[in-house]
């Protein structure tokens, strides 16, 4: 895990004159004729003679966003050359917003491969988002591969913002740094293939992680799991050769405002099981433990950045395979905390697994819970792959969404209706795991979930089904494979609930 190395000048003058930068990275508009130049950059265009806009439409910019245009400085920076990102279109004010920001960093990062150290100016329009943006769009997995290629942009500086302190802005640059740098754990942890990355292997990740941050570790294996009666976590790993695993990692501040539950899902491996899936794409679920990554992640981030919260993450881990030992569509299963659930499909896992952590994770008490998942492939069909579904109880619900929406990382508050419900009756048991339709899918899910939830407690479940896998060309600070989401949302919720209760 690496981010380029980060360092902050108080003005363009100073950055342009001590910077030791081969590119400098200017933010172009979208304008009605052509590219406008973003503010900040008049000492760039004073170099230029007043002509750096003219120039870049000659190249063919436009500012239209995440766009590219590199030009030769010829001698009139230190730097050899300039980089033009765009912005898109401004607002009425003429302002652009933290996304904005944050994606044409991404993008100047990845177009800058192989560079030694930048100079970047879209600082200025918003600190926090440019030092996100230009972290997580030079991220590379190349781990795999016998030739890496160019190396990811090995170092930035910015120009700080000319509103607020140094201290503050050194401050800024610490947290979105934190913040980067617990997203690529989250990435790292998708993008290693199931057969390096199995419920024992990620739990000893989430150990190592646990001990370099001072964090408390448990994990239970096969056979604690069967004495405690968590039936879901073993009804699912029944089929693997690799036995599942429950973790929890906690952080604890030294006087906690609140105490908040996280639970991701962890089935390294989903096969469908009996239920099997389709071979064509089945690779891609590799990344069904993306919701686990995401809350190991964000403990730990809790930790870095020393919010007065307890946060614990409970993560299910199993994979779901065939075999043998696997169990089957018609069994019953005796979940963790007394419930029982007829298996419909067994490709209906995570649910299985959810259930029991959330019940575990309701133990502690907790004043909040947040639970996230590759839950329901009904999650991409209504939302697509960028935007995740959010359910749980109302204002809570309304709230994660909010600020899921403010992070940049997308989401929509979805209903639970009641009538769906009765579509989870069981003749055997309390509840099954399926409907016997097709309808409402992801909705149902967010409904079998519920019925694990304590009374009263607060919670939020956030469907990334979609948007933790980019199957696609990188886009923004995007990359292919495992993104992360939702890290920055927990994060934003965490510190929300630290400020406000």
């Amino acid at each position: 895990m690496t981010v380029p190395k980060f360092a902050l000048y108080e003005s363009t003058e100073a950055g342009l004159s001590k910077s030791r930068a081969d590119v400098v990275v200017i933010g172009t508009l979208q304008g009605e004729e052509g590219p406008l130049l973003a503010p900040g950059t008049e000492a760039v265009d004073a170099a230029f003679d007043g002509q750096l806009a003219s120039t870049l439409s000659t190249l063919g910019a436009s500012g239209k966003a995440e766009e590219t245009v590199k030009l030769p400085s010829l001698g009139k920076l230190t730097a050899g050359l300039v980089l033009a990102v765009g912005l898109g279109k401004a607002g009425a004010d003429g302002s652009v917003t933290a996304e904005q920001v944050r994606r044409a960093a991404g993008a100047a990062a990845r177009a800058l491969s192989g560079t030694a150290r930048a100079l970047f100016l879209l600082s200025q329009l918003d600190l926090n988002a440019a030092v996100e943006g230009t972290a997580l769009g030079a991220y590379k997995f190349t781990q795999y591969k016998s030739e890496p290629g160019d190396s990811p942009l090995a170092a930035v500086d910015f120009v700080q913002p000319a509103e607020g302190t140094s201290r503050a802005h050194k401050a800024s640059l610490k947290a979105a740094t934190s913040i980067a740098e617990s997203v690529i754990i989250a990435r790292d942890l998708i993008n290693t293939p199931p057969n390096d990355l199995f419920p024992a292997s990620f739990a000893d990740q989430a150990r190592k992680l646990a001990e370099a941050h001072g964090l408390d570790f448990e994990v239970l294996d096969e056979k604690t799991l069967k004495r405690k009666g968590f039936g879901g976590i073993l009804g699912v790993g029944g089929g693997s050769a690799r036995p599942p695993r429950l973790v929890r990692v906690s952080y604890r501040a030294a006087k906690p405002a609140k105490k908040i539950a996280l639970v991701g899902k962890g089935i390294t491996f989903d096969s469908g099981g009996i239920s099997i899936k389709p071979a064509a794409n089945m690779d891609q679920m590799t990344s069904d433990m993306s919701g686990a990554a995401a809350v190991l992640a964000s403990v730990v981030l809790a930790a870095k950045l020393k919010y007065p919260l307890e946060v614990t993450a409970t993560i299910p881990l199993a994979e779901n395979l065939p075999s043998g030992t696997s169990y089957r569509p018609g069994d019953v299963l005796s979940m963790y905390g007394g419930k029982t659930v007829e298996v419909l499909n067994t490709d209906a896992e995570g649910r299985l697994v959810l259930a029991d952590a959330i019940v575990r994770a309701a133990e502690d008490s907790p004043d909040y819970l947040v639970e996230t998942s590759t839950l329901t492939g009904a999650q991409v069909v209504a939302l697509g792959n960028r935007t995740a579904g959010i359910m749980g109880s109302d204002e809570f619900r309304d709230r994660v969404a909010a600020i899921a929406q403010a992070t940049g990382e997308g989401g929509w508050p979805m209903p639970l209706p009641e009538e769906l419900r009765g579509d989870l009756d069981s003749r055997l048991a309390d509840l099954a795991n399926v409907t016997g339709h097709r309808w409402g899918g992801m909705l149902a899910a967010g409904i079998f979930l519920r019925e694990f939830v304590a009374d009263g407690l607060p919670w939020a479940h956030i469907d990334i089904a979609g948007p933790s896998f980019n199957t696609g060309g990188p886009y923004g600070y995007t990359a292919k494979g495992g993104t992360g989401v939702p890290v920055r949302t927990i994060a934003a919720v965490l510190a929300d609930i630290a400020a406000n209760g």
